[in-house]
């Protein structure tokens, strides 16, 4: 590296760590900036080690200014220039590790000061970066260019230099689109063919086959959610959107959510979300038919999202260009959710969707359906219902409450009797008469009715009433037996990931439930969640599309595909509910009300009353109703 020897003891002339532990602040600035300076133009061996170090320091110490003032982000782009176009020197010694840390030292640095960011566009960082997002070298250094591109998009003061490359808009949309397919056939599908210096990025060192795997999933996630964090960028700026609002791509985004791994990550929908803050975006949104089917799932769906979908689908409605496009799917979907309070950070939610839906009836647009509109008409009687009740006597509350409960003893009669029909029509009777303020009450007839529903292969609207019960609920979205329910209900309908989440979440609360009998289970986790779980995870797999597409992960030898894309033939789920449980584990009961039969007897009682066949009832889902609160 051609610097003057620090100290004695070490072997190497110049070597970096000797340089930063020079005791003298002046000399050791002078040995750090000379180094920026000479090391692009140096080509000796192991000048990854000063520069892994550089990335570790960038990684825990992000907005210390000392190295941005000597220099590093001048070093880090030259050092990217030379890999780009000296592949002699790119694949001597370890030399193809450094594009990739000098790009993620670009990032990390970046990231969160706007004055480092103004001094990294000043450096001329924004060219080699681009070359790595067109793809030059290989999606891993495609990763770390679009995260840190993203950051410099990120501020005022940088924004119109990332823009004035104008192809990196259109570059970070084809990658967002086509990232998990990249990562797929480029590492994951061939085992044998994947490059020993991903697979050392990807674990340190540290992993196997199988880390090195779930880790390319960790990162095509984040290679798509860092590009839709840079398109996001561009989305806040009306004149982009023409470029962002191409029907092939708003069609992915509800579908690019990450996975779990990136729980946090607003994923597509907070794409969606910045797009429909405009005028100009919302037409072309409401003019994806399955934009808005996708809107309505997460705006009822219990992720951290919800609230973006439901931003979505009410400034939809309140733009009349939108509203007569969307109005018939948004109307149903946002009535489910008019009874929810708080919601995160979001308070008074559901007042905000009564007040837009109240908007909808009283400007009279004439696309609103009858059915729409007499729903929203209901959804504003039970709201004037609820003043009304604030100002009845509370014996007449209570006798209120009274008839409800006797009414919902009635459902459960006829539910254990087989007639599920009609246990549904006394349980929405009984919601009828329940005070509106009766809110643990109301999610359990709703949470019942959802059951009865799923019965009787309804499961939109057993989506409906778990949804609502679960709004209800305080905390929100957190009822469980509310969750299984509609867990089931998305599987049947086929939505995985809807239907993944509710049941991990469902799990969570089971686990952690109070109630003596399940705490004998020792936080175990149910056999039919379990199932299905596994299930949805088969088909939410962020590479399902990739797989049947190019074909299942192979490993050297193989003489047919490992996972082959294929769907599961549903085996392992088919009994996968919670009458199993019932049938083979009895601390399993969870209260007063809990309804569980044997199939045999089932069968015998419909066969006396001749009102619901089991061939009606998907096989595996159980009956019952499963509710302790009274």
């Amino acid at each position: 590296m051609n610097m003057d020897k620090v100290s004695s003891d070490c072997p190497y002339p110049g070597c970096f760590f000797c340089v930063m532990k020079e005791g003298n602040p002046s000399k050791r600035r002078a040995s750090i900036l000379k180094f920026f300076r000479e090391l692009p133009s140096q080509d000796d061996d192991g000048q990854v080690l000063p520069i892994s170090g550089l990335w570790n320091t960038a990684m825990t110490h992000p907005n210390d200014p000392e190295f941005i003032e000597l220099g590093i982000f001048e070093c880090m782009s030259e050092l990217i220039w030379k890999g780009l176009k000296n592949r002699r020197w790119l694949s001597h010694d370890q030399n193809i590790y450094i594009p990739y840390y000098a790009a993620h030292i670009i990032g990390s640095y970046t990231m969160n000061m706007e004055e480092f960011a103004e001094t990294a566009v000043q450096s001329g960082v924004i060219p080699p970066l681009v070359e790595l997002l067109r793809g030059r070298l290989t999606w891993v250094e495609q990763r770390v260019a679009v995260r840190a591109l993203g950051h410099l998009a990120t501020y005022s003061s940088t924004f119109s230099s990332v823009a004035s490359h104008g192809e990196i808009l259109e570059l970070s949309m084809q990658l967002a689109m086509s990232s998990l397919e990249i990562v797929y056939t480029h590492f994951c599908q061939y085992v044998d063919r994947r490059l020993s210096y991903h697979c050392d990025l990807l674990t340190r060192g540290m992993g196997g086959v199988e880390m090195e795997s779930r880790k390319a999933e960790e990162w095509a996630s984040q290679l798509q959610c860092w590009s839709l964090q840079l398109i996001n960028c561009f989305a806040f700026k009306p004149e982009f959107l023409p470029t962002i609002c191409t029907p092939e791509f708003l069609v992915k985004l509800p579908g690019m959510w990450g996975g779990l791994v990136n729980e946090n990550s607003p994923a597509g929908i907070g794409l969606l979300r910045t797009i429909c803050c405009h005028k100009i975006g919302r037409g072309p949104v409401a003019g994806c038919p399955g934009v808005i089917d996708a809107l309505c799932n997460i705006a009822r769906s219990s992720d951290d999202w919800q609230y973006m979908a439901i931003d979505c689908l009410l400034w939809l409605l309140q733009d009349p260009s939108t509203c007569h496009k969307v109005i018939d799917k948004a109307v149903p979907t946002l009535i489910d959710l008019a009874e929810i309070t708080t919601l995160g950070d979001h308070k008074k939610l559901g007042d905000s969707i009564v007040n837009v839906l109240q908007e909808c009836i009283q400007t009279g647009h004439n696309s609103i359906s009858s059915r729409a509109k007499e729903e929203i008409e209901e959804l504003l009687s039970s709201k004037e219902r609820l003043k009304w009740e604030k100002n009845m006597p509370k014996e007449d509350l209570h006798i209120k409450q009274a008839a409800s409960l006797v009414v919902k003893l009635e459902g459960n009669s006829l539910f254990s009797s087989g007639d599920i029909s009609g246990a549904a029509s006394k349980y929405s009777e009984a919601l009828d008469l329940c005070p509106m303020r009766s809110k643990k009450e109301r999610v359990v007839l709703y949470s019942n009715r959802a059951q009865c529903h799923l019965l009787l292969q309804q499961p939109l609207e057993a989506i409906s009433d778990a949804t609502r019960a679960l709004c209800l609920h305080n905390p929100v979205n957190r009822h469980a037996k509310s969750l299984w329910r509609r867990a089931q209900a998305y599987d049947m309908i086929g939505l995985a990931k809807e239907s993944l989440l509710d049941a991990i979440l469902y799990i969570n609360d089971f686990s952690q439930s109070p109630d003596s009998d399940l705490s004998l289970k020792q936080n175990k986790v149910p056999d039919y969640a379990e199932r299905l779980v596994k299930k949805q995870m088969r088909a939410a797999w962020l590479f399902k599309e990739a797989a049947i597409k190019h074909g299942g992960v192979q490993c050297e030898g193989d003489t047919e595909d490992i996972c082959g894309g294929q769907e599961s033939d549903g085996s392992e789920w088919e009994t996968a509910s919670e009458s199993d449980v019932g049938n083979d584990d009895k601390d399993h009961d969870l209260g007063d009300e809990d309804f569980d039969w044997k199939n045999n007897d089932i069968e015998r009682k419909d066969r006396h009353n001749n009102k619901t066949s089991m061939k009606e009832m998907k096989h595996g889902y159980s009956l019952q109703l499963a509710e302790d609160e009274v």
